[in-house]
């Protein structure tokens, strides 16, 4: 079957990377292989460090980057274990390293991983499927509390309340086993107006209940912190982002790598000694264009932010 998957803000990613034919890269978030096979294409002597969590996205790749295998490098491991991951490879610095984030287009389109609102499956969610904690864990064993703030904090839920309240109820008859469930139990808790709203009614909340099965938002900062120190000189970070949150995220970090001194502003002088890590290459995030958005829908809320390792001492 012809390859013909192309991923977000693809030609925005590569122009971001700077990519040099005997360069090394990391493609933190490998998923379909679409960026890692643009990136392993253009090298020569260089390498290429693919990371998924996702045992299957790493043994698709064998066929979908066969042509490069040569220079490339699979590894199944979590983007948060980075430092851990490019210690193994022996890699003291690398020259960019991507990382898309959130969920991939086979993780969506097989029902029996769970993630999808539209198909019935047994709650999963689980990206790495060997990982301990389920959808169903969450859903069928957390408190009420703690299922309303996961609902409003990663879903931006403004039914998280109500939504919670159902869950528990539900759960006190029989566990709640399958998505299709679960949706039924989120649209019962909701008002007729909301359940008339163009977007789906349970998409927030998977999206709430995804997050936290993956741990997805407390993995960032460190991860992006381990990416900037495992850079070279020069070197570039490219990330994207599908959510307010995971954006606003990216955004504060680097942000804050690229300021160095955290003193109060009130201080004459720095103390802390903190020296800026990175520049910032894009003030404002990068945006599909109309001709993506046509081709690709899924592109809609995708973000790229990228930074720049400093090459000198401040």
């Amino acid at each position: 079957m012809e390859y013909t998957h192309k991923p977000v803000l693809l030609d925005a990613c590569i122009q971001a990377l700077n990519i040099r034919p005997d360069g090394i890269y990391v493609d933190g978030t490998l998923g379909r292989a679409g960026h890692s096979r643009e990136i392993a294409g253009r090298l020569t002597t260089g390498r290429l460090i693919c990371i998924d969590r996702d045992q299957a996205a790493i043994d698709a790749a064998q066929d979908r980057l066969a042509p490069w295998l040569a220079r490339v490098t699979l590894i199944h491991s979590n983007f948060s274990e980075l430092k851990e991951v490019l210690s193994r490879c022996g890699v003291s610095g690398a020259d960019g390293m991507l990382f898309d984030l959130g969920v991939s287009s086979p993780q969506l389109d097989d029902a029996s991983r769970g993630f999808s609102y539209m198909q019935d499956a047994p709650l999963d969610m689980r990206m790495d499927t060997s990982a301990p904690l389920s959808a169903a864990d969450i859903v069928n064993t957390w408190s009420q509390e703690e299922l309303r703030r996961i609902l409003f904090e990663y879903g931006e839920e403004r039914y998280a309340p109500a939504i919670a309240r159902a869950i528990v109820r539900a759960r006190e008859t029989a566990p709640v086993k399958t998505t299709l469930e679960l949706v039924e139990i989120i649209k019962s808790a909701m008002p007729p107006a909301a359940l008339r709203e163009k977007q789906h009614p349970a998409k927030r909340s998977f999206q709430a209940i995804r997050i936290a099965v993956n741990g997805e938002l407390d993995a960032l900062p460190p991860m992006l912190r381990a990416a900037v120190d495992g850079l070279n000189p020069g070197g570039r970070l490219a990330v994207i982002t599908f959510h307010s949150l995971e954006d606003r995220i990216v955004k504060r970090t680097l942000a804050e790598l690229a300021r160095g001194c955290v003193c109060p502003p009130e201080f004459p002088v720095c103390v802390c000694g903190k020296k800026p890590q990175v520049r910032l290459v894009t003030r404002k995030p990068v945006t599909a264009g109309g001709a993506e958005l046509e081709e690709n829908p899924r592109a809609r809320s995708a973000k790229l932010r990228v930074a720049e390792k400093f090459g000198f001492d401040l």
